[in-house]
């Protein structure tokens, strides 16, 4: 989608460092982060929420790519989140993986 901004992060619209890349997802820091570490696991392909998310292959390549990131970064204690529509607090309409570990500021 040409307006969503983690499509256009993806595209490389903006000067975004990927923590990491492979064939299905980037990760990148959050620029508003409610931990001492706060990733985003984003798939390349544009789903709006875990709701329209059909494909059962690309779901687990996000969670082994949370897997692998943070047995990179030798993290080895962390909170996953997914919100999922506006009431439970997704505000970006891309489907995306929050990774957070240390001290946490969220409910």
């Amino acid at each position: 989608m040409s307006d969503c901004i983690f499509c256009k992060i993806i595209n490389g619209e903006f000067n975004t460092e990927f923590v990491y890349e492979n064939e299905y997802a980037v990760v990148f820091k959050d620029i508003n982060p409610k931990a001492d570490t706060h990733l985003l696991v984003v798939p390349k392909k544009h789903v709006e929420s875990l709701n329209e998310l059909d494909d059962e292959t690309l779901l687990g390549k996000l969670m082994m790519t949370v897997k692998k990131v943070t047995k990179d970064l030798g993290i080895k204690s962390y909170k996953t989140v997914i919100n999922t529509g506006k009431e439970a607090g997704q505000e970006v309409f891309h489907l995306h993986i929050h990774v957070l570990s240390g001290k946490i500021n969220i409910n």
